[in-house]
């Protein structure tokens, strides 16, 4: 069985330059929505390279950034040495090590989708004050809104390679039904992009778990169909990625037995 906590390891670097980040009107939501200030403390779960973390960061957050995978804490703490209000915490959604009730808001980006969703619930209720927030932000690429995004999806079908797994993260509503519990969430919808020149969109498809990374069998072979699909796309030297971001935000309520 694949260990989630690993999957990204050795394509750091390409996670670090070339994966989208999420629009500021986020913050705008969650101010207006969940009375996010400034002052308010934020647990990044699954934080990664740092991408979420640094949003929060932007608006003046203490930010601590939870994540197992050794690289990606590493590559959080190196982007985000001169941050004083970052901390980063080596630990799980399953157990993040802070202490209780010491957070405001708990927010996962991508990561979420590879949590054990009850044993996460529980640990996020145990993290979070009293009338804290949990909010999912993640970055759901269209697969067809151009004959480009229709081009890169087939050569993503074409180098899956057979790891035994599936785009989970296209369930996002069960997903966040299942922390949440039907009903007792809100969602919304922002536009999101990414402009790449050839090397981004190089860096892009490497930052990709489930197809070769660089120097692995099929990796060459990728990379030449990337180039031929840009030169067939691109307008002025670039190619657009588009995205839904995807907020899910609530309180959770108490399980019953």
């Amino acid at each position: 069985m694949t260990d989630h906590t690993q999957r990204f390891t050795g394509r750091v670097e390409s996670y670090v330059r070339y994966r989208p980040s999420y629009p500021h009107v986020v913050l705008d939501l969650l101010k207006t929505e969940c009375s996010l200030t400034s002052a308010s403390i934020v647990a990044d779960v699954g934080s990664g390279t740092g991408i979420l973390s640094t949003l929060f960061l932007q608006n003046g957050n203490r930010v601590f950034g939870v994540e197992p995978n050794p690289e990606m804490r590493a590559a959080a703490e190196e982007l985000l040495r001169d941050q004083p209000r970052f901390a980063s915490v080596a630990g799980t959604a399953e157990d993040t090590t802070l202490p209780d009730d010491s957070v405001d808001f708990v927010v996962a980006g991508q990561a979420f989708h590879w949590f054990d969703v009850e044993r996460a619930r529980a640990e996020f209720g145990r993290i979070l004050k009293p009338g804290g927030w949990v909010a999912l932000i993640w970055n759901l690429r269209r697969k067809d809104a151009t004959p480009f995004l229709a081009a890169y999806e087939e050569l993503l079908g074409l180098h899956r390679t057979d790891r035994g797994e599936v785009e989970i993260w296209r369930q996002d509503a069960d997903m966040a039904e299942a922390l949440f519990d039907p009903g007792s969430f809100q969602r919304a919808t922002f536009d999101n992009e990414q402009v790449l020149d050839l090397d981004g969109l190089k860096g892009r498809l490497l930052s990709v778990s489930y197809v070769p990374a660089r120097g692995e069998p099929g990796s060459e072979a990728m990379l030449r169909e990337a180039e031929r699909i840009f030169d067939e796309h691109q307008k002025d030297g670039t190619v657009t990625i588009e995205y839904d971001t995807r907020v899910y935000y609530g309180r959770l309520t108490p399980k019953t037995a």
